[in-house]
């Protein structure tokens, strides 16, 4: 098992920023990729970005591309989404997961593979 919990998140003006923390307890987190997915009011939940075990690997869903950075301290446990620029479109609930990877580099996008999630904060930009 694999407990993830999500500190922050909040109310932002468009333009600014604001850091997502995703803090892990239970198995060993260096053995997992994880995602970061996002759910608007009214729509599904989309895949945002990912990071692999080591680091090394990220990717990012094209709307977020140059204003957003995943990152991770496997020391740690935690894993960050930085978000600068933010847009109005950007306001959802936000959730880390976590997938269990055998490669060190790889990176998971569909949101079904993930094993473990976190409870998902809340993030407001206010146009």
């Amino acid at each position: 098992q694999v407990q993830l919990v999500e500190p922050g998140g909040g109310y932002v003006q468009a333009g600014g920023s604001l850091r997502l923390s995703c803090v892990a307890s239970g198995r060993t987190f260096s053995n997992y990729c994880m995602g970061w997915f996002r759910q608007a009011p009214g729509k599904g939940r989309e895949f945002v970005s990912a990071i692999s075990r080591n680091g090394a690997s990220t990717y990012y869903t094209d709307s977020v591309k140059g204003r957003f950075t995943v990152s991770r301290d496997n020391g740690k446990n935690i894993v960050y989404l930085q978000m600068n620029s933010l847009k109005p479109e950007d306001t959802s609930v936000y959730y880390c997961a976590a997938y269990p990877s055998r490669a060190p580099f790889t990176i998971m996008v569909g949101q079904d593979r993930y094993d473990y999630w976190g409870q998902g904060t809340q993030v407001t930009v206010s146009s």
